[in-house]
């Protein structure tokens, strides 16, 4: 095991070597410490590097040759904008999560040892090909055994072994990257590798992935704007997931989209619905939202709806959270920027001792110019790092809960531009909001409340008059027998205390009294 993890960190420092990866540490920092110096001075042996492409694309290609779980990993970092330079967020968004399948007979093997049988015994039909391929699985089609087309995803063999591998060699370089590097503090290089290991290793059980599209196929039962495919529960492992066959374009095509029919602003239009229905009336959304996980019917009278693909990643949201979320963008979509910073002080997010006329003008600053503009004239992704920037001046805190938010609203705004780049997001959204508002407070609030906790108070009812009826005629003897107890208790020990003091006073007085005899 450890001659396996010297030997991979033997070819991560190869990989980080030849791509100069050291540079942006010491080209970023000024050099501090013994450490610093010694870097200093393998740079001057080491000039013969060819170190002139941009830093971004080097990083992004040394991430690309260390493997999938590394690709990941940038493709995780990409959306920290809070925490990494705008130019390298950018080239590490060009990272794509399509990697070499594995052998179809390593494919079958798997499906073998999961089932304890032959595949040919489990499916009527099974396609040895992969369809899709990713950094942990990949997505072969069968037919079950009463004909219905299916979706078979199969986790890579090893790849628990190698992400453990990986990830411990992850930690080992986040806790020397604080040590060496002076703004490791703001960046918090651990928890970004923890952050992103919570997330892999979810992504390693298929059950819970299961779980997440059974959940989300519920919400969205009866919606007019998204597909998910079912499960079929008998056919799932921990690494194999078996579901619904999806036909439909990816959403990236999108001419052959219009070819097909397709209405592409009203796609537009139902995507941004379908991202507030999630996050705010379910507080439970599609996390990894980009183009390959999403695609659109063609046919039949589903002819226009989003289909979405693979429910590895999720995002959940409280009431709270959802609630003060909803402030925050009602406010931003008014320019109420006194109230944006108001509610980011009650929230918790910022100080209480922050200057709240201060931190308005700030805000106003960032998002004033983006309004009124079409959103192919608005880069979300700059105006997020203009904000993380201003929150960090104001010791705002970014919250974990809301950093797979910030990640899918930056997928949202891609595929806004690529359907409908005239699309006004602010207008699409504000009307929803102010639905969702109207429905949590007021007389429409208060009937839903009361509508979620009549089943509690049915059961409460019937037996309220006898709990009232025990409440009245409890027998307090008992207790007043033990206060009283415990009053005779402490009064013993008072008495002795006192009697101890005294006998300790006479002392010191007959002594002292003996002591001034002698003297006289």
């Amino acid at each position: 095991m450890r001659i396996l993890r010297l030997f991979r960190l033997i070819r991560i420092a190869r990989v980080v070597y030849l791509y100069g990866l050291d540079r942006m540490i010491l080209d970023n920092e000024k050099v501090f410490g013994v450490w610093g110096r010694i870097a200093w001075s393998l740079q001057k042996l080491l000039f013969w590097r060819d170190l002139s492409t941009p830093r971004g694309q080097r990083l992004r290609e040394a991430l690309e040759e260390l493997g999938p779980i590394f690709v990941k990993f940038g493709q995780m970092l990409s959306t920290r904008r809070d925490l990494v330079p705008v130019d390298l967020a950018d080239e590490l968004a060009r990272l794509q999560d399509q990697v070499p399948p594995f052998a179809s007979a390593l494919a079958i093997s798997e499906l073998e040892a999961a089932y304890g049988k032959p595949v040919d015994q489990v499916f009527l039909a099974f396609s040895p090909e992969p369809v899709a391929s990713a950094s942990v699985a990949q997505v072969h089609f069968a037919t079950l055994p009463d004909g219905r087309e299916v979706a078979v995803k199969i986790l890579r063999p090893g790849i628990r072994r190698i992400i453990d591998h990986d990830m411990a060699l992850l930690e080992i370089a986040a806790i020397w990257l604080e040590k060496l590097w002076a703004d490791a503090r703001r960046l918090k290089p651990q928890e970004v590798v923890a952050e992103f290991d919570k997330y892999l290793h979810d992504e390693l059980d298929l059950m819970r992935e299961a779980a997440n599209c059974s959940q989300l196929r519920r919400n969205f039962a009866d919606s007019p704007l998204l597909i998910v495919p079912e499960v079929y529960w008998d056919w799932c492992t921990q690494n194999v997931m078996v579901m619904e066959r999806m036909h439909g374009l990816p959403i990236s095509q999108t001419g052959a989209l219009r070819d097909a029919g397709v209405d592409i602003p009203r796609l537009a239009r139902a995507g941004v619905e379908i991202f507030f229905t999630q996050v705010f009336r379910d507080g439970f959304f599609h996390a990894d939202m980009h183009p390959g996980n999403i695609f659109v019917a063609t046919d039949g009278a589903t002819k226009g709806r989003y289909i979405a693909l693979d429910f590895g990643i999720v995002g959940t949201l409280t009431d709270t959270d959802k609630n003060y979320l909803a402030q925050n963008f009602l406010a931003f979509f008014q320019r109420d920027y006194k109230r944006v910073a108001e509610v980011h002080v009650e929230s918790g997010w910022a100080p209480k001792t922050t200057r709240i006329d201060e931190f308005e003008s700030a805000i106003r600053a960032v998002c004033e110019p983006i309004f009124d503009r079409p959103l192919k004239d608005i880069s979300f992704g700059r105006v997020l790092l203009r904000l993380f920037q201003t929150s960090r001046r104001f010791n705002v805190e970014i919250q974990p809960q809301l950093v797979l938010l910030q990640k899918t609203l930056l997928n949202i705004e891609g595929l806004g531009r690529q359907l409908d780049p005239e699309l006004d997001l602010w207008k699409t959204a504000k009307p929803f909001l102010e639905r969702w508002m109207s429905e949590q407070i007021g007389w429409r609030g208060l009937r839903n409340q009361l509508k979620r906790e009549a089943p509690a108070w049915v059961s409460l009812l019937p037996a309220l008059p006898r709990l009232v009826h025990h409440v009245l005629n409890a027998d307090r003897h008992s207790e007043v027998r033990a206060e009283l107890a415990d009053l005779r208790t402490r009064l013993k020990q008072t008495r002795w205390l006192l009697t101890l003091i005294t006998l300790l006073l006479s002392s010191t007085v007959i002594a002292l009294t003996v002591l001034f005899i002698r003297l006289a």
